[in-house]
């Protein structure tokens, strides 16, 4: 079952913040609870530091035009100098009655993160845990808002698909005594555990296929390199038209799309059939910018894969099931998203990475029916 975050899909009903934050706890592989080492700053360290009541300290979260200016004022830098959260499922935590873990993707409306989610929803639900999911939409102030809501309504853990290579966020929450779980990406530090796809080699595989059935010059639809994955299978390209004896150069046109959807994947296509000197075959970072290539191709009267091969990545469940079914990279989703909250589940605290390796689903998009 999924609680569903507020923003994301409905709102949680938790009472409002500013009651005190018992001991933190953090989840074991059979549901029950662990005691980490340190401690997260409650309400009472924030009164105490700000020699105010427990009382002010709560008026000043949740009625602050009630506390006289100097006495906010110094609240509030005791909440800053102590990194407080304000935790709005206080009496339920410490009724025993919440065990929840948060789930932070770029667009839960992307087939390839909602069989992800599934996956996390299966292991959680093995423990006896609750999903709070959630969608960044590529944005990383979203992100981070959504960080903070998780951790006001105490949720155990949270696993993360991160909307830019700045990690600071991630890693202070994790220092408050937080587990992150890295997912879909692989993890550079060695404070956070990471589940992820080998998306160089992903990429570097759908290009070696178009290149041995004759192609020169290729496009790749892809999103911003802030968002890693863009800039893994970006570089997996490259590296494969290397191999294959081709300078990226002038054998490759990158197009930047700033919505990883099927209206991006139109816009680039139409900018890929503006071009001069036309590539013959086309990569997209997933499958639903590659279903918005086709949709281009179609409106263009550009055949497929004859006038125009396409590829697209992911291999969601609709691309075997379309009118010219998509040669598509494979990512285990499932897998992703259950060894993912397995590690947030994990009764020590030891950091681990899992990469997973892609698979290449060659269909009438790229080779024809013959």
């Amino acid at each position: 079952m999924r609680a569903p975050g507020a923003g994301a899909h409905g709102s949680a009903d938790v009472p409002p913040p500013g009651a005190e934050r018992p001991a933190e706890h953090l989840p074991t592989t059979e549901g029950t609870m662990a005691t980490t080492t340190r401690r997260r700053a409650s309400i009472s360290d924030v009164a105490r530091l700000a020699q105010v009541s427990v009382g002010t300290v709560s008026n000043v979260l949740n009625r602050p035009d009630r506390v006289a200016p100097a006495t906010r004022d110094r609240v509030l830098t005791a909440i800053t100098e102590l990194d407080f959260v304000p935790n709005g499922s206080a009496r339920q935590l410490r009724a025993g009655t919440i065990t929840t873990a948060g789930a932070i993707v770029l667009d839960v409306a992307n087939p390839f993160f909602t069989d992800v989610a599934r996956g996390i929803e299966d292991r959680l639900d093995e423990a006896g845990y609750t999903l709070m999911l959630a969608s960044s939409d590529e944005d990383p102030e979203r992100e981070a808002r959504y960080l903070r809501l998780f951790e006001e309504h105490g949720v155990q853990g949270v696993m993360v698909v991160p909307a830019t290579p700045d990690l600071a966020h991630l890693e202070a929450a994790r220092a408050r005594g937080l587990r992150v779980v890295l997912l879909d990406r692989p993890s550079p530090s060695d404070t956070l555990s990471s589940v992820a796809v080998d998306d160089r080699a992903g990429a570097a595989a759908a290009t070696r296929h178009l290149l041995g059935l004759g192609h020169e010059r290729l496009a790749f639809v892809n999103g911003s390199h802030s968002i890693r994955q863009c800039a893994d299978r970006a570089a997996g390209v490259r590296a494969a038209l290397a191999e294959g004896g081709l300078d990226p150069q002038t054998a490759l046109v990158e197009i930047t799309i700033p919505s990883l959807n099927a209206d991006g994947g139109q816009t680039g296509t139409q900018q890929v059939l503006a071009l001069n000197e036309r590539p013959t075959a086309m990569l997209c970072v997933n499958d639903l910018t590659a279903l918005g290539a086709l949709r281009a191709l179609r409106a263009a009267d550009v055949p497929v894969p004859s006038g125009m091969a396409v590829v697209g990545y992911d291999d969601v469940a609709f691309a075997g099931e379309l009118a010219t079914p998509l040669t598509s990279v494979r990512q285990p989703t499932h897998q992703l998203g259950h060894h993912a909250a397995d590690l947030l589940l994990r009764p020590d605290d030891a950091v681990e990475h899992v990469t997973f390796q892609p698979e290449l689903v060659i269909r009438e998009s790229t080779t024809g029916t013959g």
